[in-house]
């Protein structure tokens, strides 16, 4: 696998919202990085994790590749999701260290924007052992 196969991978498992397509880009121990302080060992740890973009809709996801070698590869990525659930709104909220967003009772879940990097590196069998991503995110201006 390359970085390309991988992204668009990673592309396809968030836009179509399949933990298990996510996790099976990876090595049986792979790890991903959510955080530079969190990371996610092995394929049942990444299922666990992927399944929070069940709790999104109108997912889209844009990346480029940055750099590329045999064996690994750095991405910028872009993604925009509808907000489908208050508890996901309280995970996004929690997971940035923004408290809550003011919000209304029966005010709309917001549309979030996120923008990232991932640094993928791949094993001999071609599928990735390590994945970090470095990411910010915030409701989409109305």
């Amino acid at each position: 696998m390359t970085i390309h196969d991988f992204m668009r991978g990673y592309q396809a498992a968030w836009q179509q919202r399949d933990p298990a397509m996510f996790a099976a880009l990876f090595h049986p121990d792979g790890c991903y990085h959510n955080t530079p302080f969190q990371v996610q060992r092995g394929r049942a740890q990444l299922i666990e994790y992927w399944k929070r973009v069940q709790l999104q809709e109108d997912v889209k996801v844009d990346f480029e590749v940055l750099a590329a070698t045999a064996d690994a590869g750095i991405a910028h990525w872009h993604v925009t999701y509808q907000v489908a659930s208050e508890e996901l709104f309280r995970i996004w909220a929690q997971s940035t260290g923004t408290n809550l967003v003011s919000r209304q009772p029966g005010d709309p879940l917001p549309r979030m924007v996120l923008d990232g990097m991932l640094q993928a590196t791949f094993g001999d069998d071609g599928l990735c052992t390590q994945a970090r991503i470095w990411w910010h995110s915030q409701p989409q201006p109305a």
